[in-house]
């Protein structure tokens, strides 16, 4: 976007955002000009709980769509805006509630009729996290796994490759989702030891959802927020990243005297680019941010039985935590 009708439409949605009382939340993931104008930017389940602190008429959930049910179901009272409901997400799209629901029952009748522990990653939709006995974000989930009894049986969804990394670090045999993430999924070995060998010992830095060949090869491995922080924090001016490049502008941000290495996707098809993006966060535009203030829609809507089982999921999350 040409740099002076940017500059417009960031002037139109800060004018409309004090006149409405509005505050609007930015996903890390999401375009460097949308996170510009976020009162506040973090991961999703963060981000849904500042969403609770804050005195406004309307929230604006710059993210995909189950992060604007997560803001709903945890403010129920505020009216919850997402620019662009197209926005989904392919994790949480890899874990039906249907589907889970058969899965469950399925892992019963094989229990002899003791029902699994189904704990469930924060990228999900309201209706499976209704089915949930706890949510998890990927940076609570060994610590709050590590609480539940050793012979508990276990289901983890939707992320197999956050389900493995788990069970490897808690000796655990959890019964796993097969759901991914397709912009973590796709990291290159190749490429990624391509880098490495470019840079001797700048330090890689991995989200869980990355496949465990990506891992293996990472010094730090941990959520958004934690690789944030440890760019913050390290005396190093240097980092190679396996997640997805949304935090690359932040890392700049805060660092603008480090440099940061994104690690590329595998080539599909012939076809390959510098770095991952989502393309459901990318959906995310600030044409869209100023219509859904503008016209107050697309609103989120979470059927009230559902939210009143998928908050019980977050709450006992929250008291693990």
């Amino acid at each position: 976007m040409e740099l002076k009708r940017k500059k417009e439409y960031i002037d139109k949605i800060k004018s409309l955002a004090r006149e409405k009382n509005a505050v609007i939340f930015a996903h890390y993931y999401t375009r460097p000009e949308i996170q510009e104008i976020a009162d506040f930017i973090g991961d999703s389940l963060a981000l849904a709980q500042q969403a609770t602190r804050v005195q406004a008429n309307i929230l604006i959930m710059c993210g995909v769509h189950f992060m604007g049910e997560t803001m709903k179901i945890l403010c129920p009272d505020k009216k919850v805006l997402i620019p662009d409901m197209n926005a989904g997400c392919s994790l949480a799209d890899s874990c039906k509630a249907e589907d889970l629901k058969q899965f469950i029952e399925s892992q019963t009748q094989a229990a002899d009729g003791e029902k699994p522990l189904v704990v469930s990653y924060v990228n999900t939709s309201a209706d499976v996290k209704a089915l949930t006995d706890i949510v998890v974000t990927s940076s609570n989930a060994k610590k709050i796994i590590d609480q539940l009894p050793k012979d508990a049986k276990i289901i983890f969804g939707p992320d197999h490759n956050l389900g493995s990394y788990i069970n490897s670090v808690t000796g655990r045999q959890m019964i796993l989702w097969n759901g991914a993430c397709h912009v973590h999924s796709r990291f290159s070995l190749e490429a990624l030891l391509k880098l490495k060998n470019e840079n001797p010992g700048v330090e890689v830095l991995a989200h869980p959802e990355c496949k465990a060949p990506i891992l293996a090869q990472s010094d730090v491995i941990g959520s958004t927020q934690a690789l944030l922080q440890h760019t913050i924090k390290s005396s190093a001016k240097r980092f190679i990243i396996a997640t997805e490049s949304g935090i690359l502008f932040e890392m700049q941000r805060a660092c603008p005297d480090k440099e940061f290495i994104p690690v590329p996707p595998e080539v599909t098809e012939g076809v390959g680019c510098s770095c991952n993006e989502c393309e459901y966060m990318r959906l995310n535009t600030l044409e869209k941010v100023y219509e859904c203030l503008l016209n107050e829609s697309p609103e989120m809507q979470v059927n009230e039985s559902t939210a009143r089982k998928a908050v019980s999921s977050i709450q006992r999350m929250l008291q693990m935590s």
